[in-house]
């Protein structure tokens, strides 16, 4: 795979590049990338849980006047 420098990357996004190496010196923290795919999961979960009723429950009308 062919890599594109930084300077390009950063001209062709309109970005500095001080940012992009400030942030290389402090990564993201293993618990923030692992957030993300454990709300998936938790998603997932209760959407595929034959017990949860919420997919089956009626809709109730908050105005019953109004169609």
């Amino acid at each position: 795979m062919d890599e594109v420098p930084v300077t390009v990357t950063c001209r062709v996004l309109k970005l500095a590049r001080q940012p992009y190496h400030r942030r290389l010196d402090r990564p993201v923290a293993d618990a923030v990338l692992q957030e993300p795919c454990r709300a998936n999961a938790l998603f997932d979960a209760h959407r595929d849980d034959p017990g949860c009723a919420t997919a089956s429950w009626p809709m109730k009308r908050v105005m019953p006047g109004l169609a």
